[in-house]
Formats: C-alpha cells, structure tokens, sequence
C-alpha cells in the first residue's frame, strides 16, 4: 500500500482532515507550497509548512540544526533515541521528536512529498542514536518499553535481529514503517488526550507551587 494511500485510511478515521481542511478554508491551500518569507517561530498550529530553511543534508548534526520538535516543543536531544526527521521533496527539513509528531507532519503536509524519512536506531552503540533510513528499520510497537508522546510504545531498530532480541525482552509485535506508521496514526486519538491530561495536571502541579 503507498504511503499516501495510508495515510488517508488513517486520517479518515482520526479527523486529521478537519484540520487540513479548515487550515485550507483560511487560505492555507493557495500558500501550501510556498515557503513563508518569515518565520520567527516554529509550533503548532502555524506549522503548516516546515520553517526550517532548505537543507540538502538535514541528517548532519540535526539536533543541533532542529533541536525542538515544532509539534510539542519536546527536546530532540533529550529523546534522541525517539526522533525523527522528515526530508520534503523540496528540501524543508521537519525535525520531530517521535514517530507521534512525525505522523501529524506528514499528515498537515499530505501533498508535499516525502524525500526521505529517517529515524533513530535505538540499538546503536553512541551516547546519540544516530538517524537511519525508516524504510530500512524495523519497528517494535506494543512492547514493556516506554513510548514516546505514545501509550503504546513504538521502538525502532536498524536491524531485525536487534528488533528480535528486544521483542523476546519487552514483547511487542515487529512491524516495517509503513505499519508503524499506521499505527501511529491509530493512536492518534488516545494519544493526543493522553497528552492534553499530562500536560493539564503539570500546569495545575505548577499553579499550586506558585501559591505556595
């Protein structure tokens, strides 16, 4: 199945269109190619386009190049064993800290074509995982191990043996990254409201320091 065609059984099913489709309404359509002149600052729900300015190696020192994800603001540094980097057509470079936020930036970016899709080998030796080809790894979804902005952990290995070995630790079924990918976009839901009730709770936590 092409990797459109995924994504378009995915969305229908999680109401990522709406967004698309609202954003477009706005005047977002006639600007979806065009890269903005200015852009002072990266985040949701500006991110319709990657603000990054045109790279032709994105892969070299990215989290120095990209170090938050526009997504969720998380540290790519800090989840360097997580991230991901999209490689657009054009050469935008979209930085991400989770195969998660690189579902929502493949999604808002439906007609602009993927170059590349990398993703960190969790299995390499280094204190940074480095950034491997996503088609060529293989994805443990479902396992013991944490996940990243995910209930369901998705884990990515350069190799299948790593992925094996890991699979008879933590459990969890082995996927290529076209399933991975749809899976994600299936949590996407449950994921999302597992944020926002994270995220609200650490805002109530910080409230209640403040009166202190």
């Amino acid at each position: 199945m092409r990797r459109r065609d995924i994504l378009n059984l995915a969305l229908a099913g999680t109401g990522v269109f709406a967004v698309t489709a609202a954003h477009a309404q706005h005047g977002g359509h006639a600007q979806h190619h065009a890269q903005p002149a200015s852009c002072p600052a990266d985040g949701t729900p500006m991110q319709f386009i990657p603000k990054k300015a045109a790279d032709p190696t994105p892969t070299q020192n990215d989290i120095a190049k990209y170090p938050t994800c526009p997504y969720c603001g998380m540290s790519r540094g800090q989840f360097h064993h997580a991230r991901m980097l999209v490689h657009y057509s054009d050469d935008l470079p979209d930085g991400t800290c989770s195969l998660h936020c690189a579902a929502i930036s493949l999604s808002i970016n439906v007609d602009r074509g993927p170059k590349a899709i990398y993703v960190a080998d969790v299995a390499a030796p280094g204190e940074v995982k480095p950034l491997v080809e996503a088609e060529k790894v293989t994805f443990l979804v479902g396992s013991k191990l944490p996940g990243v902005m995910t209930k369901r952990s998705k884990v990515a290995y350069g190799s299948e043996d790593a992925g094996k070995a890991a699979q008879a630790a933590h459990g969890g079924e082995l996927v290529n990254f076209d399933q991975a990918l749809l899976a994600a976009h299936a949590d996407m839901a449950q994921d999302v409201a597992m944020i926002r009730k994270m995220r609200e709770e650490r805002r109530k936590n910080m409230s209640m320091e403040h009166k202190k």
